[in-house]
């Protein structure tokens, strides 16, 4: 009799960081029987090539991502491509939340790559999680905020939005604004704030062996 083929979990990095970032994520799905992809983004500026990049490893699997890495699952459903399940946290909302980004792009401006960390991710990113090209950070900061949330024609079975308990009210606006344009709904995940998979990885994979039930 074949053997089924182990359930795929793909790992969608977002801005300031590199797979490296799932570092302490990983380890901690291996109870659940899962491989475990961490693709590396070409970080271009441009959302098509972006998701062109991941729609071969993303497409019969169950995506996950944080915040760039979230919006970009939500680009890759809204381009039409085939997942098992998804568990977005905190991804951009575009004009749903128009000023969600704000600060993150002051950061930016300020101080470069080390003030976009801060102002995302908070004082536990370190300038040596972001990625060797710095100019990579500005590419992606424009294409997120450029970002702009579309129906999706068919969700996945179970697809999901989630929102840090701790993350800050605009966090939470944004995440009930695309619950009801999308029909996705949204799970808050009780303890952390944005940077989930690097402060909280256990809370995150506990959500994903709840994605994994369902699926």
């Amino acid at each position: 009799m074949p053997s089924v083929p182990r359930p795929r979990v793909v790992l969608v990095h977002g801005a300031a960081t590199t797979p490296a970032i799932w570092a302490r994520l990983v380890p901690l799905l291996q109870p659940y029987d899962v491989d475990v992809e961490t693709p590396s983004r070409p970080a271009s500026g441009d959302l098509d090539q972006e998701v062109a990049a991941l729609a071969g490893t993303a497409r019969d699997s169950i995506v996950v991502g944080v915040g760039g890495g979230a919006t970009l699952g939500l680009a890759l459903l809204q381009q039409g491509v085939q997942m098992q399940a998804t568990l977005l946290h905190e991804p951009a909302a575009g004009s749903l939340a128009p000023g969600l980004l704000d600060h993150v792009a002051a950061g930016y401006a300020a101080d470069g790559v080390a003030g976009f960390g801060r102002a995302l991710y908070g004082p536990s990113w370190t300038p040596d999680m972001a990625p060797t090209d710095p100019a990579a950070v500005g590419r992606d900061l424009r294409m997120f905020r450029r970002f702009e949330p579309e129906a999706v024609a068919a969700l996945p079975d179970p697809a999901v939005l989630t929102v840090g308990e701790f993350s800050p009210p605009a966090r939470h606006e944004a995440s009930a604004a695309l619950t009801a344009a999308l029909g996705i709904r949204t799970e808050i995940l009780a303890g952390c704030s944005h940077f989930v998979q690097w402060d909280a990885p256990a809370v995150l994979a506990t959500a994903i062996g709840a994605l994994l039930v369902g699926t």
